[in-house]
């Protein structure tokens, strides 16, 4: 059988040659062709479905993946609170043994905000604008010309 490829480049090949052959090899071949594109597709569509089922359930063990890895990261945050809380509670912040060396330390300072709504613009960062999107799309829409930006339609596959 005939790749996708191959059949598109017969049918185009067909087509241009259409004014010079015969009316019935002409429709003998073309029928052959379509009923070679359509058994492709359809051959397409069922990689399609299989490809779609394999990405959603990669999406599922993602998920599982995920909160796997948080209930891990929880489990160590735990042993090291508790760790550092016996260690404070029996007096013995620093100390070694055989494998490791164990020591409780101060971190760098960090900012703590009482209310946002006090602190002045100085100490605001703006984030940076960024087109309107949906705006723009409605206004384009309502027939509104906007020298900075057009309307684009698109076409893509719909397998039903």
């Amino acid at each position: 059988m005939s790749t996708l490829y191959e059949l598109t480049s017969d049918y185009t090949a067909l087509l241009e040659m259409a004014e010079d052959a015969d009316e019935q090899a002409l429709k003998d071949t073309l029928e052959g062709i379509e009923g070679a594109i359509e058994d492709k597709a359809d051959g397409y569509a069922k990689v399609l479905l299989e490809l779609g089922k394999d990405s959603a359930g990669l999406d599922a063990e993602i998920q599982r993946l995920q909160a796997k890895k948080t209930a891990i990261a929880n489990a160590a945050n735990r042993i090291r609170t508790n760790l550092q809380d016996a260690m404070i509670a029996t007096g013995k912040t620093k100390f070694k043994t055989s494998l490791f060396s164990f020591g409780i330390q101060k971190n760098p300072p960090s900012v703590v905000i009482d209310d946002d709504q006090e602190v002045p613009i100085d100490y605001l960062i703006v984030a940076d604008p960024k087109p309107d999107k949906k705006r723009m799309l409605a206004e384009l829409k309502a027939g509104k010309e906007l020298p900075f930006a057009r309307l684009k339609q698109t076409e893509s596959l719909r397998i039903r």
